[in-house]
């Protein structure tokens, strides 16, 4: 019997190749062609589609259907109409891979993913055309998937007031390096901002698509609370994975000053979380510095107490998914809510 955690990498593989395949159809490599190269840059770079993936699971669970049995750019809709999801699910992926690219501009990275940032591999310029190239056309995929017109603009709403909060996110997090005191709750609004409403829309514009008002809520609180244990493993995997794994300097995080709930808690401890390592430049900082500061970190109980907060948002946000359907897709839906704060990378 194949356990669940190895169904559930299955189930993300066969998606993300479904995805891959969709992403040269949505977004074709046209002229100019170094704008759309830098567009599809980090895309083709790899990934793991797990938003794009929750968009086609959440479809699958809400129509009862096979998982992987139909197809997605002809999925049946509660009213018998055929919406594109996949369309949905690539332009999740469009938004996921612009806020990657203004990311790694505004802090400067070198690597993504294991290969240079887009504005490393071309210029700063065409980086910031891309990513803005990316954000226009995920809204052009939102419009094409063929749903009623009432339901695709309560979708393409969605996706605008997700933009909008994810960079209300990126401004909380950039004020946060400046202050002296930030409290767990205000991260945790800074994460559900920045990065969980993202998984939230993934999870609720399928119903919004397929015409599943009941479920909508229920599937964005779903979103919420496995975003925000994303985020928070996230933080974890930065001080705990090795480098060549993460795909960029381990503790790159604690160099930069950056608050996490990892940080906030040990200075809670009295922990000087300043001093934790003697260098302000990710090139220069050791592994052995990031070890000692991973054991300050750990003896204060924050290690600890970042993943019990990821469990517990895991656990918060599976029973969301009561409302759906006992079927398969919902397991998964599960499933990969546990991947979230299991993974190693």
């Amino acid at each position: 019997m194949v356990q669940r955690g190895q169904r559930v990498e299955e189930a993300i593989l066969a998606r993300r190749e479904r995805v891959n395949d969709a992403i040269p159809d949505d977004l074709p490599v046209v002229e100019p062609e170094r704008l759309y190269e830098a567009s599809r840059y980090l895309l083709d770079a790899g990934g793991k589609r797990l938003r794009p993936t929750m968009v086609l699971l959440a479809a699958e669970a809400l129509a009862d259907v096979e998982p992987l049995s139909v197809d997605y750019r002809a999925f049946p809709a509660l009213s018998g109409d055929d919406v594109d999801v996949m369309s949905a699910a690539v332009s999740v992926e469009m938004i996921q891979s612009f806020t990657l690219i203004h990311d790694d501009i505004m802090d400067d990275d070198d690597l993504r993913r294991g290969v240079p940032a887009v504005h490393r591999e071309y210029d700063l310029e065409t980086a910031i055309l891309a990513g803005d190239t990316l954000y226009s056309k995920a809204f052009e995929s939102m419009l094409e998937t063929g749903a009623e017109p009432d339901r695709s603009v309560q979708a393409v709403s969605k996706l605008a007031s997700t933009c909008t909060k994810i960079c209300e996110g990126q401004a909380f997090d950039i004020d946060f390096e400046s202050r002296d005191a930030v409290t767990p709750d205000e991260y945790l609004e800074m994460v559900e901002l920045k990065t969980a409403v993202l998984y939230a829309a993934s999870a609720a514009i399928p119903a919004e698509l397929l015409g599943a008002d009941e479920e909508i809520d229920a599937l964005y609180g779903y979103g919420l609370d496995v975003g925000r244990a994303f985020q928070i493993q996230d933080d974890l995997l930065d001080l705990t994975t090795p480098s060549e794994k993460l795909g960029k300097q381990r503790g790159s995080d604690l160099v930069e000053d950056k608050q996490t709930l990892i940080t906030l808690h040990a200075r809670e401890q009295g922990v000087d979380v300043d001093s934790l390592v003697d260098t302000d430049s990710v090139e220069a900082v050791t592994e052995a510095e990031i070890d000692e500061a991973v054991e300050r970190l750990e003896e204060a109980g924050s290690i600890d107490y970042a993943r019990e907060t990821a469990h517990e948002l895991i656990a918060s946000g599976k029973e969301n998914l009561q409302i759906l359907p006992d079927n398969e897709a919902r397991d998964l839906l599960e499933g990969i809510a546990d991947y979230l704060v299991e993974r190693e990378y």
